[in-house]
């Protein structure tokens, strides 16, 4: 009887540790899907009036800025323009990343704290 128990016992171990196996395997292959939209995200932004396209990059960083000649006119005006749609890109981006995260994380995490505030001292 207790042979029985044991081979019972045996067996729902092994059955649990398939079905941890599998939930790994499982979150390993998300894993590699999430890394390769991240490295894919590209956000752009337009200014009010059009004359300025920026996008950036997961991190943020400038990847491309499209200017209409007539945005040109200008230069203190489009210098400004240019910071602050390449910025709304950036916060735009910082909101994409957080929900692809969201997924993986504690809603509590360091991480999306950080990607919400962008305080370094979520991190700490």
């Amino acid at each position: 009887m207790s042979e029985t128990a044991d081979r019972d016992a045996n067996q729902a171990l092994r059955d649990r540790l398939s079905e941890v196996y599998g939930q790994y395997a499982q979150l390993r292959s998300d894993l590699d899907v999430l890394q390769e939209r991240l490295a894919a995200l590209r956000v752009s932004a337009a200014s009010a009036d059009g004359g300025v396209r920026a996008t950036v990059d997961p991190r943020g960083r400038l990847v491309e800025l499209s200017l209409d000649p007539d945005a040109c006119r200008d230069p203190e005006l489009l210098a400004r323009t240019i910071v602050a749609t390449a910025q709304e890109a950036a916060s735009q981006t910082a909101g994409q990343v957080e929900q692809l995260l969201a997924g993986y994380l504690p809603a509590d995490s360091a991480t999306l704290r950080f990607l919400r505030d962008n305080d370094l001292g979520s991190l700490l």
